[in-house]
């Protein structure tokens, strides 16, 4: 077992502790809740199990593949093909920003890319950022980072949210030394 694996399957056996119920059961809640969409049901842990953002998604994502595996590798799609579905349409023009991030993260050293339905989380023993379409005319980087001083470019985050910080971009050209380095940080951060 690799050790996001590992990661995975202690922060489920920690949802296990927390909410008192096996996985079994919490398939059920969700099962019985009629929900169907990500968001929803990830609401409804939060409120009914008081679960926190990163652990009640986590559990949404367990609880609606069949082995906890994320549903673009159920469908068989590859991650580039997930990345290219994200980055389709209106959000085409985005995709020389997020290319331009992902080439400077690959500098850094080894680290999973997980395509999610909107947006890429980068992960190492944790997940230290995220980017996808902000808006359509903006990509937006989330960064798993702490102690930093927000900037009028670096936007602080609420409390308890996917990602501590954001920073916006729209040209492949603001991926620039600063931002590098903020990744960096994330990055170094992440285990």
């Amino acid at each position: 077992m690799g050790t996001l694996d590992q990661a995975r399957a202690t922060q489920l056996k920690n949802i296990e502790a927390k909410t008192g119920k096996s996985l079994a059961e919490l398939r059920s809640v969700i099962e019985r809740s009629g929900l169907s969409k990500h968001g929803e049901i990830r609401t409804m842990l939060m409120s009914k199990l008081g679960l926190g953002y990163g652990d009640a998604n986590s559990l949404v994502h367990f609880a609606l593949s069949s082995d906890g595996q994320t549903a673009a590798k159920e469908s068989g799609a590859s991650a580039e093909d997930v990345v290219s579905q994200i980055y389709s349409g209106k959000s085409a023009p985005l995709r020389p920003a997020h290319d331009a991030v992902m080439a400077a993260v690959n500098a850094f050293g080894p680290f999973e890319t997980v395509p999610k339905k909107g947006y890429v989380s980068l992960r190492r023993k944790k997940q230290f950022a995220m980017v996808g379409p902000g808006t359509k005319s903006r990509l937006e980087v989330g960064l798993n980072m702490k102690d930093v001083k927000a900037t009028s470019r670096l936007s602080a985050m609420p409390p308890g949210g996917m990602c501590q910080y954001k920073v916006y971009l729209a040209d492949p050209k603001e991926v620039d030394r600063e931002l590098i380095a903020w990744i960096r940080r994330a990055y170094d951060g992440s285990g």
